[in-house]
């Protein structure tokens, strides 16, 4: 159980971990790959070489070891951690390895001053948190395993069809080979999927966010190509219609706002597929909300569901504006070069409006401080990473 001195040794080992910086975490995973190598089949490799997996979990431990005695600072950030959890079907046990391995590499990087009293706070510190997650996860299983069509762990889908939608995204249909109902999901969640790029390899786990609205028989995912990526040229290439692969079921905490509010809808390149659920989520209400489609990419051939979104804007109330950065000349709809709110800062709803963003996340570093400096509440910015989450 947690204690009050537990708490104070372990705010004051924050200066260490802050010392060791993302040493401590690369250190942690090589040691957890070392000794447990089946993880492999868990843990994305691309961020590992990245290292954004790295500084994640080092960001996360210093934060839970900064505000332990206040943790409700932290529910977005648990909330966040356990859906992602939950899309990898992450399981009570797997937290045991990964406490004993953190408290080791503690042991093994700063032997003079993990002191015993020391390791009995941070046990106790690192179980409370497991504790908290394993809770949240479990009640996440639960949600999805008692919807209707709902299920837990992994469900054998097939693919079903593909759509080019740009030149580096392809729209795949995936539907169920139980033949059954599929359980709703909020506009903006994401799937789980377990495969096996390389025949004799480890299995990935990836996240794909659904891009359009819910049906009841298939599921649809937008997957950009990525230069060397594993999974996305499997996906491109590999997997043929009738192929089957594991999926999980839809989580996510960055979802539709709900309400009448005017929703601003801001992507770059890819980001842009769980922007598209929420549009196309709103045309299939048709409640008269305002709308607003911010897009940015390179140039108007990566520019993905370009006319589904022209044909919408014929149909709702919805302004769209678009970014090409390679362009040299452009127009109101297209402009040429990089994003930039406030030269229309007047057209948007910055005082009531709901901004959702999702792209790189140094585009959406760049807007969330443009939208704060143009005067919208950073309660009303909602946005989506793609991989280890990172600060904006």
């Amino acid at each position: 159980m947690l204690s009050q001195q537990h708490i104070e040794i372990v705010k004051s080992t924050i200066p260490l971990l802050e010392q060791a910086g993302p040493a401590l975490t690369e250190h942690f995973y090589k040691r957890m790959f070392s000794h447990n190598p089946e993880l492999l089949n868990v843990f994305n490799r691309a961020n590992q070489r990245s290292g954004r997996q790295a500084l994640a979990l080092f960001e996360a431990v210093a934060a839970w070891a900064r505000y332990l005695d206040t943790p409700e600072v932290l529910v977005d950030a648990v909330e966040r951690i356990a859906n992602k959890h939950a899309s990898l079907d992450i399981q009570p046990h797997q937290y045991a390895i990964v406490g004993g391995h953190l408290l080791a590499t503690l042991r093994e990087l700063a032997a003079e001053q993990f002191t015993s009293e020391v390791e009995a706070a941070w046990t106790a510190a690192y179980d409370l948190l497991a504790d908290i997650l394993i809770r949240r996860e479990e009640a996440i299983y639960q949600q999805n395993e008692q919807q209707n069509g709902g299920w837990r762990g992994r469900r054998r889908f097939r693919l079903l069809a593909r759509e080019t939608e740009s030149a580096l995204v392809s729209s795949l249909w995936l539907t169920p080979v139980d033949g059954g109902v599929l359980p709703t999901y909020q506009p903006g969640q994401y799937l789980g999927l377990e495969l096996q790029p390389e025949p004799h390899g480890y299995r990935a786990m990836r996240q794909y966010s659904l891009s359009t609205c819910w049906q009841p028989d298939r599921y649809r995912i937008s997957v950009k190509r990525e230069a060397h990526g594993l999974v996305s040229g499997y996906l491109h290439d590999v997997l043929q219609i009738g192929d089957e692969l594991d999926v999980l079921a839809p989580v996510g905490d960055f979802v539709k706002p709900v309400g009448q509010a005017p929703l601003v809808l801001i992507s770059a390149g890819v980001g842009v597929t769980p922007l598209m659920a929420m549009l196309e989520s709103e045309a299939s209400e048709n409640n008269g909300r305002q709308l607003w489609w911010l897009h940015a990419c390179a140039n108007a051939g990566q520019h993905s569901f370009r006319e589904r979104v022209e044909q919408l804007a014929g149909e709702l109330p919805l302004q769209t504006v678009c970014w090409y950065e390679e362009a040299e000349s452009g127009s109101a709809q297209q402009r040429a070069g990089r994003m930039n709110l406030s030269l229309m800062a007047g057209d948007l709803p910055l005082l009531d409006g709901e901004f959702c963003l999702c792209g790189p996340v140094a585009f959406m570093q760049v807007i969330h401080q443009e939208l704060i400096q143009l005067g919208v509440d950073a309660g009303r910015i909602h946005y989506e990473v793609f991989g280890p989450h990172a600060r904006m």
